[in-house]
């Protein structure tokens, strides 16, 4: 075992925590209170490789690891775990799902447009009534000669209204319940995005609905073999997990910065706070808490690098990061008091931030089931 990063790791992880810095930090208040997504900066983490960590440089991207891709997204989310999200929404689950699930025609056509952030993508599982029970799915996609019919709503479709390409899931394939994948441009006639969600957090990362009406795709938007798509979005999960875990280490990790800051200036009984034994306990378990859903993190990692099975490491990692956030930013809150409460500091946002972590890609109830189904096979 060796815990370290590798001097090229350091230098991937330092790159992009300067780019946040300069080009995200800066409007960040601006952002959030807008609910804006800046697709020019979008497009700039593209051309650092940012878009396309893990994907081959045959199809336009880094060809990286999957540690170097968690890296990345903790790294953004220090500074804005929205646009983190962002990020990760398309990685991991938009063109990562193209590389996992597509043929080489496929592959070729679609990965160097939206490793290079000339294309936005998205991915569209979740349905008004299927959320934790994706099996559950209405959109129906139905063959009409050479082409695809496809009909139904999804919902909180990360990146959606700007998206340029969604990977979508419908019952259809060999029997009516089988679930197909198809990748459709949003331009496509039929298919219609829903306004912007006003979301309590991630306010940077724009979601929405998406209303398919007789949208028709032809025979080639098809990613994979018919009916073999929700085994393929089990996988990509199993990914986005790790990456929503490292997402949760960002929010987490940037609570304790600015708390420990604050502690460090603020005086009362004329001595700072941080001299306070209650508040050095409350730095303390924040610290340990963030190192160990880290290290649960880069374990998924590794496994997924090493092509072993990870569902359960991811579900571990995803859990324990995504409430260790919410801790982390319920302590800061507390840190600082009556400013904590106030938007003219950023724990408030780290606050609101991250208890979306504990919902999607799988809530924490549905990581106890993956964690102790696993348990009991075993």
């Amino acid at each position: 075992m060796d815990f370290r990063l590798t001097e090229e790791q350091s230098q991937i992880a330092q790159m992009v925590r300067d780019f946040a810095l300069s080009e995200i930090k800066p409007h960040l208040a601006e952002w959030d209170e807008a609910q804006h997504f800046p697709v020019d900066t979008f497009k700039r983490a593209g051309e650092l490789g940012m878009l396309g960590v893990t994907i081959p440089e045959e199809y336009g991207g880094a060809g990286l690891s999957y540690v170097d891709y968690v890296n990345v997204v903790e790294e953004l989310a220090v500074v804005d775990s929205g646009f983190a999200l962002s990020v990760a929404a398309h990685n991991s689950l938009g063109t990562g799902h193209i590389y996992l699930a597509g043929n080489e025609e496929q592959k070729k056509k679609w990965l160097p447009k939206l490793t290079s952030g000339e294309w936005i993508g998205a991915w569209g599982l979740t349905e008004p009534g299927s959320g934790s029970d994706a099996s559950g799915m209405n959109t129906v996609a139905v063959k009409d000669g050479s082409e695809w019919v496809l009909n139904g709503t999804k919902n909180f479709i990360t990146n959606g209204p700007v998206a340029d390409v969604v990977v979508l899931f419908a019952m259809g394939g060999p029997d009516a319940r089988a679930i197909s994948t198809f990748l459709v441009p949003t331009d496509t006639p039929g298919l219609k995005l829903g306004p912007p969600d006003d979301k309590l957090g991630i306010r940077g990362a724009p979601s929405s609905q998406i209303f398919l009406e007789d949208c028709t795709v032809p025979a080639d938007a098809l990613l994979g073999q018919p009916g073999q798509g929700f085994k393929i979005a089990m996988r990509t999960l199993d990914g986005g997990r790790i990456g929503i875990g490292a997402q949760a280490v960002g929010i987490a990790r940037a609570a304790f910065e600015d708390a420990t800051h604050y502690a460090l200036q603020r005086k009362t009984f004329g001595h700072p706070i941080a001299e306070h034994q209650a508040i050095q306990f409350k730095l303390a378990d924040m610290s340990t808490e963030i190192d160990a859903a880290r290290l649960l993190v880069w374990r998924a990692a590794v496994k997924k690098d090493a092509g072993l099975r990870h569902t359960t490491e991811s579900s571990m990692a995803k859990l324990f990061a995504s409430e260790v956030a919410n801790r982390a930013a319920k302590e800061a809150v507390q840190v600082f008091g009556g400013y904590g409460y106030l938007t003219d500091f950023p724990v408030e946002r780290h606050f609101r931030d991250a208890k979306i972590t504990e919902i999607y890609e799988g809530t924490s109830e549905i990581q106890r089931l993956v964690i102790a189904s696993a348990l009991l096979k075993d």
